[in-house]
């Protein structure tokens, strides 16, 4: 884990691009040069208690952070790949310090004002902003999950976080879709949904 650029550099990762419930989110990520956060990794190969801990050491020990948030109606508006650039818009635009540059996961990204940018795939697991951001971003988007599964306990979010699993397909089937259901992710389904 270690640095892609000179100056302030902002790591950039997201969390629930592919459920079928809930929001995306987002998070930007700045460390100090010379910090080394044992264990960090990207979020998916670490487990969530590790997860956990890593972000109460990720917020305390970061110059800066933030993390935003898109709504699932917004994704059905716009799609889950501007949704997804918007989100990541939001988190940059909190940072109290303006990044230099941004590094951010994947092979795409929307600029960001005149911030230079550079897509690095897999980049939660090489570089340590972005292993950070991608922490922050699934921690706090399964808050939230774990939040509105108590008011609809049925479909299993505080477990599967909105991911479409076996258990949440069959419920979606019983008890049909929920205003925090993505509708634009469910077209396959929507010939058996119960409205």
């Amino acid at each position: 884990m270690h640095r892609y650029a000179a100056g302030i550099e902002a790591g950039v990762d997201e969390a629930g691009r592919g459920p079928l419930a809930g929001p995306v989110y987002a998070a930007a990520v700045i460390l100090p040069d010379d910090v080394i956060i044992e264990g960090l990794n990207d979020s998916k190969k670490i487990s969530e208690k590790k997860r956990y801990e890593l972000r109460k050491i990720i917020e305390k020990q970061a110059v800066d952070y933030a993390v935003a948030s898109v709504s699932n109606e917004e994704i059905d508006k716009i799609n889950i790949l501007n949704a997804t650039y918007k989100a990541m818009h939001l988190a940059i635009s909190k940072l109290k310090t303006k990044p230099q540059h941004l590094i951010i996961d994947g092979n795409r990204f929307k600029p960001y004002l005149d911030i230079p940018f550079d897509c690095i795939v897999k980049g939660d697991g090489k570089y340590a902003s972005i292993a950070a951001a991608s922490i922050l971003a699934k921690t706090y988007r399964d808050d939230f999950m774990i939040k509105i599964a108590k008011e609809y306990p049925q479909y299993g979010w505080e477990t599967n976080k909105g991911y479409g699993t076996k258990k949440h397909i069959e419920a979606i089937e019983k008890y049909g879709i929920t205003h925090y259901h993505r509708k634009s992710f469910l077209s396959k389904y929507l010939y058996r949904l119960k409205f």
